[in-house]
C-alpha cells in the first residue's frame, strides 16, 4: 500500500502534465463560453462553426467539419439545426452547381456580432493575468503546439 506524497518524495513535486493543464484550460473556456452563448440558444460548437463561416463562406459541410473541429456527421446535424434557425444557407457552388455550400445568413452575423463582447470578455478574462508580451507568446506557443501536432492548419 502506497501512502501520501512527502515532501522529499519525488511525487510530491510532480507538476500536472501539459496535456491536463490544456484539457483543464479547454473545460474552463468551454464553461465559460456556454455561459456567454446561452442568451442566443447557441453551443460553443455552433459558435465556432458560424465564425468560421465569417471567416470563410462557401465551404461544404465536410469542409466546415474540419474548420470547426468536429465530425462530418456532426457537421451535418450542426447545419441542420443553423440552418433551421436561418444562421446559415445551404445553396449551390458557384463554380459547382451540383455542389451545395454554406454560407452565414444577416441573421447569423447579427447573432454573432450580438455576442461578440461577450466571447472576447471570456478571452479578456483568461488572458487577465498575463501581460500584453506574455498573451501574444502564449498565442505563438499554443499555434506552434497546434502545428506540431496537425499535418495541415485548418484555414
Amino acid at each position: 500500500m502506497t501512502g501520501p506524497a512527502t515532501s522529499d518524495d519525488p511525487r510530491a513535486k510532480a507538476l500536472p502534465s501539459m496535456l491536463y493543464l490544456v484539457k483543464q484550460l479547454e473545460l474552463a473556456v468551454r464553461a465559460r463560453l456556454d455561459e456567454a452563448l446561452r442568451p442566443v440558444s447557441v453551443t460553443p460548437l455552433q459558435y465556432t462553426a458560424l465564425t468560421v463561416l465569417e471567416r470563410r463562406s462557401d465551404l461544404s459541410t465536410a469542409e466546415l467539419a474540419r474548420n470547426a473541429f468536429v465530425t462530418d456527421q456532426s457537421a451535418a446535424d450542426m447545419v441542420g439545426v443553423l440552418e433551421g434557425r436561418g444562421l446559415i444557407l445551404r445553396h449551390p457552388d458557384p463554380g459547382d452547381r451540383r455542389r451545395r455550400v454554406l454560407r452565414l445568413t444577416a441573421a447569423g452575423r447579427e447573432l454573432l456580432d450580438r455576442v461578440r463582447a461577450d466571447v472576447a470578455a471570456v478571452e479578456e478574462r483568461m488572458l487577465s493575468p498575463l501581460g500584453a508580451d506574455e498573451a501574444d507568446d502564449l498565442r505563438r506557443y499554443v499555434t506552434a503546439c497546434r502545428g506540431a501536432l496537425s499535418n495541415s492548419l485548418p484555414h
